[in-house]
Parts: C-alpha cells; structure tokens; sequence
C-alpha cells in the first residue's frame, strides 16, 4: 500500500510493535514514527535501548520520537543526550513537565539551544504551548504534541485549542504542532483543518484511513453484510 497523502499533513505511526514499524515503513505508508513508554511496556519491549536501535537499523531517514523517563531534570538531560546521540533521525520526547508538575522549560530550552531535535509532549493546554513556544530555539527544530485525542475525552473539543497553537508557533518555522491521541479517521482531516502538520495514529487507524470518502450507502450495505454473515457463521437461531 503507497503512502497515505492527506494536504499539508504528515502522517506518523505511533506504536512499539518492531514487526510494524518494519512492515509499514517498507509500505512506505508514513513520514515518520512516535513511540513512548507506555506503548513499548504494553508491547513488551524490556530493553529500551536494544528495542530503539533495532528499529533505527532499517528506519534511517524518517524521524522516530524516543521519549526519556526520569522524574528529575538532570537526569533527564543525561537520556537526552544518549538518545540523541543513536541517530540522527532521532526526535527525543521530553515531557512538558515532571510528575510533581514541575515544568520542564528550562530543560527545553537548553536541550533546543543546544541543537537536540525535541519533541515536547504530554501538552494539553494553550499554556503549555505558549511556554513551550517561549523555551524553544528557532534555529533547532522542535515537534510540539498537543494530545488533542484526549482533550476530546473531557469532552472539550479540542480544534479551537489546535487552531490556537499553530497560531502560536506560526512565527517560528522549525516548530511543528502534532495532533497527538488520535482516536478516529476524522481526526486525520480536523488535524489538517486546524492547522497542524503532523498528526500520529495507530495502526488501527491507518488501517481504516483507506476507508476516507467511502461512500456512505455501500457502507451500509457492507455493514449489513457483516452483521448477516456473522450471525450465519454462528449459528444463531429464532
């Protein structure tokens, strides 16, 4: 399958299955790959660093984000350096702040003045973009993910609060805003709309993107479709 296009917005795959990572990007599906720690434990990845530099063995000319996990700021420094180092394609995640809520600008600032590729995460207020646009250098480029999926699970919509952010970085041309927790297709095109250039989705979701513009009666028929032949398969009775 060619390269899933949708204008003026890249698409990353974000997960920790090697195996996928692998397959997608010979598919040549994306622009790029996240992964945090979270994903990599669910998918169970125990060594951290063997699990980075056996993806980046076949991934080397698209950016992968490898996100530091340390609560303090000096030792999240010392990963940021050692990440960086593994590859020039390497974007380190650095959390917008610590678990005591303790922001992590002034690591921002240094890390992005010193020329490391950040992307910032966990972010999810106007706020949070503003200091992030404050600490960062416009000589270095810097991915800004504003979870957006789960501003939504509040029930906020999150659009006005993206369209917000690009505003902000607008001024700065290294940085780019990533709609980040995607949950459905649909995200792919409000993240478009709203003015991000990056969006990251699972591999759920890029296995559905092929489904954009269907059109809605032949969906309804293959639903019905399923429904009947599942229910067939089973055996079911009345």
């Amino acid at each position: 399958m060619n390269e899933i296009k949708v204008p003026g917005l890249k698409i990353f795959a974000d997960g920790a299955d090697v195996g996928e990572m692998k397959r997608i990007y010979k598919e040549g599906r994306v622009k790029g790959f996240t992964t945090n720690p979270t994903l990599m434990r669910k998918a169970g990845i125990a060594d951290y660093e063997a699990f980075a530099k056996e993806v980046l063995s076949e991934i080397r000319d698209l950016p992968i984000s490898f996100e530091v996990f340390s609560d303090e700021f000096d030792a999240m420094e010392r990963e940021a350096q050692k990440i960086a180092g593994w590859g020039q394609n390497v974007n380190v995640k650095i959390p917008i702040t610590n678990t005591r809520g303790e922001s992590s600008a002034p690591l921002i600032k240094k890390l992005s003045s010193a020329g490391v590729f950040l992307n910032v995460t966990a972010i999810l207020t106007v706020d949070q973009v503003k200091t992030v646009s404050q600490a960062i250098s416009p000589k270095s480029k810097t991915i800004v993910s504003v979870f957006a999926g789960r501003i939504a699970d509040t029930g906020r919509d999150p659009i006005p609060d993206m369209k917000e952010a690009a505003r902000i970085l607008k001024s700065n041309p290294n940085a780019e805003l990533l709609w980040a927790s995607s949950r459905e297709v649909l995200n792919v095109f409000q993240a478009a709309s709203s003015g991000c250039h990056i969006i990251t989705v699972t591999n759920d979701i890029l296995k559905k993107l092929p489904m954009a513009g269907k059109n809605l009666t032949e969906l309804s028929l293959d639903t019905v479709k399923m429904f009947y032949e599942d229910a067939r398969a089973a055996g079911y009775k009345i």
